[in-house]
Order: C-alpha cells, then structure tokens, then sequence
C-alpha cells in the first residue's frame, strides 16, 4: 500500500511536471517573467532559485503551478476600480492575446506530446502483455442477475472462442476486453468458434454505470493450471506446485477456474485436490484460509498467455504511439459524454487520491512480472492521465487553461483590452467551479477507498 502511494506521487508528479513546464517554456519563449514553478501547493519544502524564477517542491503533491509576473496588477485594479490592467514589463496581462493563448495551450499540449513520446518509446522497445486465450465463460453461470446479459440476448455459451470482433481478429481475452469497452450501445459483430465450426452473432455491449465501460457479461476461460505458489499460503502447505492442475476437487471435475472457485468457495472446509503433475495423478488436502474481509483464501495464480509485441521501427512506432494517443484521446471525449447517460459519477469520475493509487497499483503489478514490465506499466498508465490531463484543461472552464484561451480569444477577435473586473469575475465562477469538482473528486475517492 505503502509502495503504490511512493509510485502513484511520483507519477503524478512526472504529469503535473510536464504540463506546467509547458507554460513555464512558453511564457519566456514569449517574454513573460515566471516567479515561480511549483510541483505541488502549500508550504515550498525545497527548491533553487534560477534566472529570476523560483522552482520548488510543495508540501501537498497533487497539482502544481506555473505563478507568472502581474496576477498582483489584476488584483490592484481590481480593487481600484480602474478600467484596465496596468502595463508593466514582462508581466503575463502585458503581453498580446495570442501569446496569452500560446502560454495557456502549451501545458496541455505539451501533455499530448508526452503521450505520444511515451507510447512510441513502449511500442519500439516492444513489450509482452500476460491475458487470457479468447475462450470465454458466461457470467450468468455464476452470477446470475435478473437482467440477461448481453452474452446470453446474443445466444453466446461457455466455451465459445470470440475469434473476431466487426472483422478484425481477436487472439487473446485483452483484445476481447478493449474492444467491447469502448463500444458501449453500438453493436458489434461477433465471429464464434463453438466446435470447430465459425459462426457470427450481432451483440450490444451494456453501459456499466460504475465505469462508463461496454460489458457483455463474459469471463476468460482460463486453464486450472497452477503458475505460482505464495510461501506459507494454504496452497503452499499442501504442497501444490507451480505447474500442476487441478483436476477435480472433492470429486468434481474442474475444467477451468470459475468452476474451482465455485466449487472449493462453497465448501469453506478441507477439501481433497486432484491434480495431475508432470503426467501423474496426485491427491492432497487443502485448508482454506481467510483474509480479513471474510474471503477465502488460497495463494496460489493460474498460468496466464504471454502475448509478445515485437518492437518496433522508428517510424512504424511513432505512427503507433500517435494512432493509440488519439485513439484514447477519443475515448476520454466520449467518455465525457456518458456522464450524462446516467454513469454513477462516484464510481466513474476518479480524483488525485484514487489516480495516486491506481498509478501505484498499476506499477507494482507490473513489477510482480519484472522491472521492464513494471516501468511499461507504469508509463503506459502516465500516458492515460496526460492525455486526460490534456482533454480536460482544455474544456472552456473558466480558470482552466480552456477557459483561458477562450477568453483570451475573444479579446484578440474584439482587439479591446479586458475589464479587470471581467477578468477578475470570471475567475472568480471558475475558481468556484474548480472547487466544486476538486471536491466532488476527493468525495468520490472517499467512497472508492472505504468501499475496498
């Protein structure tokens, strides 16, 4: 826990870095004076002075701040009642409007690029990703609902290969994953392999309410093949190795891991284990164990399939790295849109909290494979937030780097100098939007965190 909140600061540090070294390049590309560049807010815990502009580390790391000559001049009009911001070299109201704008797009769009450079580094150095084959298990088997899944509308069965989606192949349960994710109310075209024989079905993914993510109500089929064993775990006392697999438990048959969940959940007890090991038959008795929650538990993972990307070219991998940034760009844009679809936004809408954690998380999974495949997890998962990051300042909220520009682009088009008391009002509504949101997010963390 600990090791995921060190990871999850860090990252977000990395993000919140980038986007505001953006409007610190721009603003003296442009000739505006910057005093101070903070990563984070509150009390400065320690920094340096360079070419007239204080760069520093905060006490309270989520978010940060670019602080630019003359917010002092809009206050001193503000409260003098005068019609314009007072002229003075070098302060940010001094400059022309369209640099203003070009200050303002720079973090954001600096967030892209990141992105883009991040994403193009992970598909040229190539990478393995762990997932399941695309044999799928209805979820209504095990959990059933009053409401048919779409799965079972679409007469889809346990033991189904899902070996294309509209056309395009579908070689693991991830490829399965992303595509019905993103395509929640449209429908899609489903190649079947049931028996050796293809067959095509039309499916429409639900809207989960808790993500805003398309759900067909389908599990991966994975083989009860053990991969490994935690020391000292129930499993490891019974002397179950990695490698073996559970054939029957308590005499049942167990042809895949939803079924040995069933099965050795509904006992709680010692249960006898048949497991085939290296061609023989071996038998041993297993004690559950409990975790804190109540939840039985075991210790032991099944074997996942290493799915191989081989890196990439130079410039097939920018092409690459650019297509999955806009890609996920589109995603976040539509995403945006489900929150009026009726999303639960607790569940949906994550804030510093739970973006520090899931960062964290992210990383030590990742870490649990290998250093590479922790660092790709982790940097993959910080290309998300910037493109987020990017999508988000840019909507037209007032004190947002969006509503800035929107401002500071009616005052080119109309080429009359703002009112301070426009300006100062305006920041003001978005200030106590920003805050609202800030609030509704740290709410919403809240409820993610004492519900785990």
């Amino acid at each position: 826990m600990v090791l995921n909140i060190v990871i999850g600061l860090i990252g977000l540090g990395i993000v919140i870095f980038v986007h505001e070294a953006g409007h610190l390049v721009a603003a003296k590309a442009v000739g505006i004076e910057v005093e101070t560049f903070s990563i984070g807010w509150g009390r400065k815990l320690a920094g340096f002075r360079y070419k007239g502009t204080d760069y520093q580390i905060s006490v309270f790391p989520f978010g940060g701040f670019c602080k630019m000559k003359g917010e002092a001049l809009l206050q001193r009009a503000w409260a003098e009642g005068t019609d314009r911001i007072p002229h003075e070299q070098g302060a940010f109201f001094s400059a022309g409007p369209w640099q203003r704008i070009l200050v303002a797009a720079a973090g954001p769009l600096v967030n892209l690029l990141f992105a883009v450079i991040v994403l193009s580094v992970i598909w040229g150095l190539g990478f393995s990703v762990m997932t399941f084959e695309n044999r799928i298990i209805l979820a209504s088997d095990y959990q059933p609902t009053a409401i048919e899944h779409p799965a079972q509308v679409a007469g889809l069965q346990t033991g189904d290969r899902i070996v294309a989606i509209d056309g395009e192949p579908t070689g693991s349960f991830r490829e399965i994953q992303e595509r019905v994710t993103r395509a929640a109310g449209r429908t899609l075209v489903l190649t079947l392999d049931r028996d050796g024989a293809e067959q095509e079905t039309s499916i429409t993914p639900r809207l989960d309410p808790d993500t805003g993510a398309g759900l067909i109500g389908v599990f991966p089929w994975i083989e009860p093949v053990v991969q490994t064993v935690s020391a000292d775990s129930p499993a490891g006392i019974a002397d179950i190795r990695s490698g073996d697999r559970i054939v029957a438990v308590d005499g049942e048959p167990i042809p895949h891991t939803m079924e040995f969940f069933r099965v050795f959940g509904g006992t709680g007890r010692r249960v006898s284990l048949s497991l085939e090991r290296e061609g023989d038959l071996v038998t041993t008795e297993l004690v559950p164990g409990s975790r804190e929650d109540g939840s039985l538990y075991v210790g032991i993972t099944f074997q996942a399939v290493e799915v191989p990307s081989p890196s990439l070219g130079p410039v097939a991998a920018l092409r690459r790295g650019t297509a999955e940034t806009f890609s996920t760009l589109a995603m976040t844009v539509r995403g945006l849109g489900l929150l009026f679809r009726g999303v639960n936004l607790t569940q949906a809408v994550a804030g510093p909290i739970r973006l520090t954690y899931f960062v964290g998380e992210v990383a030590t999974a990742g870490l649990t494979v290998g250093l590479a495949e922790g660092a790709r997890a982790f940097f993959n998962f910080l290309s998300l937030v910037s493109i987020a990051l990017f999508f988000m300042n840019l909507l037209p909220i007032p004190v947002l780097d969006g509503g800035q520009i929107l401002l500071y682009t009616i005052e080119g088009i109309t080429r009359r100098p703002l009112h301070p008391k426009l300006v100062y009002r305006y920041q003001m509504v978005g200030t106590a939007i920003v805050l609202a949101l800030i609030a509704f997010a740290f709410f919403s963390d809240i409820v993610f965190l004492t519900g785990r």
